[in-house]
């Protein structure tokens, strides 16, 4: 049976611990407080965040125990974070998770045992519970990923497990997150941020750094908005770019019918041009942003196994008198 790098963590209880599992279900990244050498290089391809056991015992108490997990596929590898992201981090105004990756939701699973009964190798269970007792620093460990998507209800490939279709998979979202003291907030989208101040800066901050990469190639550019960000030109060119930014990991972007409807007419040339890691200065009025990374998608088409609903228009039924 084919094995797959996974990342094994352990989500403690505590409120601080549970508001950052929400807003990084939220913003679709995690981080840890250090970099591990055996992150160097790594390139794992999921990731399980696992939350409501206590790891503080041996291993052989562990696995008579359960506990909610929560699955993603990882996106885009390890990389050196910049950018104050996670509530903690904003209130104590300095990176404590400077090493992040990107995370995909999968699926949540509640109650699994963590013995050899459940989806886990005992290997894969016991990294969990070693994380627990190491600040929830991620445990790299391969493991098969076949009985996770089953338990799950993913199909996927047995020759290809790690590649898994996103329509397919049921995801979650962070009003899902569960825990004894799960923080009141609320989702409302895929990198949603609270604060509109914060969340405008970090806008016009990815718009102005798309507009000074097209103009520097020549290109003339006007700030449309809707029903796309950008319209440039360049001669008897013409091309249209979609602009996304967060502050955390380029991972998904949250996109309107619209959206994916303009970028699949064979008639328009899209671009999808998003910045990560976005740094913010709340300090200042404006808000101020700075630096990030570049993920720039020419002639981009999103593909229907990539796109997944998170609402629906539903039509009302004619009433019978």
């Amino acid at each position: 049976m084919k094995t797959s790098t996974f990342v094994m963590v352990h989500v403690g209880q505590s409120t601080e611990s549970q508001r950052n599992l929400v807003h990084g279900v939220e913003t679709l990244s995690w981080g840890f407080p250090e970099e591990k050498p055996e992150y160097k290089g790594a390139q794992p391809q999921f990731a399980v965040l696992a939350t409501g056991a206590s790891p503080r015992v041996q291993l052989t108490d562990w696995l008579q125990d359960t506990a909610t997990l929560y699955l993603f596929q990882v996106r885009g590898g390890f990389y050196k974070g910049e950018a104050w992201h996670w509530p903690d981090e904003e209130a104590e105004r300095r990176l404590k998770y400077p090493q992040r990756f990107g995370i995909e939701p999968l699926a949540k699973l509640d109650n699994i045992p963590l013995g050899t009964q459940g989806p886990l190798t005992e290997a894969g269970s016991d990294a969990i519970r070693r994380s627990g007792t190491d600040r929830g620093m991620g445990k790299l460990v391969q493991m098969p990923a076949q009985r996770l998507l089953e338990l799950a209800g993913i199909p996927f490939d047995a020759d290809e497990p790690d590649d898994v279709p996103l329509d397919q998979s049921p995801g979650f979202t962070a009003d899902q997150v569960e825990g004894r003291k799960k923080p009141q907030r609320r989702r409302r989208g895929a990198g949603y941020i609270s604060d509109p101040k914060k969340r405008k800066a970090i806008e016009e901050h990815a718009e102005s750094r798309a507009i000074a990469h097209y103009e520097s190639l020549g290109w003339s550019v006007e700030k449309l908005g809707k029903p796309y960000d950008l319209h440039c030109t360049r001669g008897t060119e013409e091309r249209h770019v979609e602009v996304k930014g967060t502050t955390g990991a380029a991972t998904s972007v949250e996109l309107t019918i619209n959206e994916v409807l303009h970028a699949r007419d064979k008639d328009n040339d899209v671009d999808l041009y998003v910045v990560s890691d976005i740094k913010v200065n709340t300090l200042t009025d404006p808000y101020t942003a700075s630096g990030g990374t570049v993920s720039h998608y020419p002639d981009w088409e999103p593909a229907e196994e990539d796109l997944r609903p998170r609402k629906y228009e539903y039509r009302l039924p004619a009433l019978t008198k």
